[in-house]
């Protein structure tokens, strides 16, 4: 008689315990960047981690420009056909002031994108 009345005990407990399926849905979470913009934002950074003065950014063509003394730096930020987001780096002037500068700037954008 005590195992039952110990086990009716036991079933009513934990009946009190269930609650149910929460009645609302979660808020979807904040959507993060577009590939389009990390890419902006990286190649900007990047530029100026090496030490250029950007002098002109246009988000809409895509196009940043920079210079430091005699080189000049500029990128473009394009999104291609398919989605995916292509950028170049091009350095002109004297390059004899800084020969890795390209190469400096490319290395920042990968680091800038987690590559």
């Amino acid at each position: 008689m005590i195992r039952i009345l110990c086990g009716i005990f036991v079933v009513m407990a934990l009946s009190g315990c269930y609650y149910g399926p929460y009645p609302y849905g979660y808020p979807a979470p904040a959507p993060g960047p577009s590939a389009y913009d990390r890419s902006w934002n990286a190649a900007v950074g990047a530029i100026r981690d090496q030490g250029v003065n950007v002098t002109r950014e246009d988000r809409t063509t895509g196009t940043i420009e920079g210079q430091r003394g005699g080189l000049t730096v500029n990128a473009r930020v394009v999104t291609q056909a398919d989605g995916r987001v292509r950028v170049e780096f091009n350095t002109g002037g004297n390059l004899n002031e800084d020969p890795g500068l390209s190469d400096r700037v490319s290395r920042s954008y990968d680091a800038r994108m987690g590559r």
